[in-house]
This record gives structure tokens, sequence and C-alpha cells, in this order.
């Protein structure tokens, strides 16, 4: 079944304000079906060539490829993300420098960290990411997220059709609304 994300514009190519945007009377569309792109442009278009028994999901942003993280291996493996559990004894921000050398890392607690860090990171809209990872719990939590590692260097291409399904909504504040790896939901605003 096809997936409709109607939203108020589409900007193409990744890099926040640069790239065209592009809008249209009654919205903007792009159409999911499994984990490809088949149709981007006005919503009326898209909607009637994805048919009748779509879903059609409305986020009120702008559509776009998602942020790129070329840091991920610093922020997943030179920082501990606290579980929410722990907040009275390190906090809810990322522990890095000396805070980080008073944990008691093991590989177990790397895992569980970066699994925190994966979703803090699909939070802010994020679609993929650079490394290499070093920790193979890292490596491993990495892996398991779906978010796409790209090789030191490159960018996330531009949406097309027949594309990966890899983007972002965001509001008006800059904030991600949704994040979708592979035509999946992995991230919706509350």
């Amino acid at each position: 079944m096809s997936t409709v994300h109607r939203v108020r514009a589409v900007r193409l190519t990744e890099g926040g304000e640069g790239g065209e945007l592009l809008s249209a009377p009654g919205g903007y569309a792009v159409a999911v079906s499994g984990s490809r792109i088949t149709a981007i442009g006005p919503y009326e278009r898209v909607h009637a060539e994805a048919g009748e028994h779509a879903r059609v999901r409305e986020w009120d942003g702008v559509l776009t490829p998602g942020r790129y993280e070329p840091d991920a291996a610093a922020y997943l493996e030179a920082a501990y993300h606290p579980d929410p559990r722990e907040a009275a004894e390190y906090g809810t921000e990322p522990l890095t420098g000396a805070a980080l050398a008073a944990v008691e890392m093991t590989d177990t607690r790397w895992g569980h960290s970066a699994r925190r860090g994966v979703q803090r990171l699909l939070a802010a809209g994020t679609t993929a990411l650079s490394g290499p990872f070093a920790r193979a719990a890292v490596r491993t939590a990495v892996e398991r997220s779906g978010i796409r590692v790209l090789p030191p260097g490159a960018r996330p291409g531009a949406l097309t059709v027949s594309g990966p399904a890899d983007f972002a909504v965001f509001a008006d504040d800059g904030g991600a609304l949704v994040t979708v790896l592979d035509g999946r939901l992995v991230f919706r605003r509350r």
C-alpha cells in the first residue's frame, strides 16, 4: 500500500535554506511504496496517482532529504547519552570529557548510549551520517537503526522518484516533525 505524505512544500536537496522550495495550492506531496519514492509533486496529482486506497499523512512543514551528520562517530563514541532513569545522577544531556571519564563504560553501556544517541539524531531529522565506528556495540546500534551510513565526505542525494524513501519534515521552528527511513516512520514529534 502506498503512503502519501502531504506537506506545505518540498525541498529536493539537503541543506536547509539552499535549494528550490516546491509548493502548490493545496500542498505538495511525496508518495512512498515500500522503501522507495514513487511520486513527487502537487498533492492532488500525487494522490490521484497513488490511488484511493493510499494512506495519507499530513504534516504542517517542509519535507526535505533530512539532516546529514558528518560527526556521528564523535557524537556516538565520544559521548555518553544517559538513560532517562539516570537523569538524577548524570542529567539528560550527553556527557563528554571528565564527566564521561567518571562513568564506568562497558560494551553494553556503549551500545545503549549509542541507541539513545541515534534516537536523538532521528528526532533532529537526521537521515544519514558518517562513520566509521570503532566500537562494535556502537556499530551494531547504528546498523539496527536503519539510518544510512555514508563514507566520509559523501553527502545524501536529492529526493527523486524511485530513490530511497529517506526524508524528514521540518516545522517552522526548525524542529523535525517526522523522520522516515526506507519508507518507515522512525520518529514523530508529539
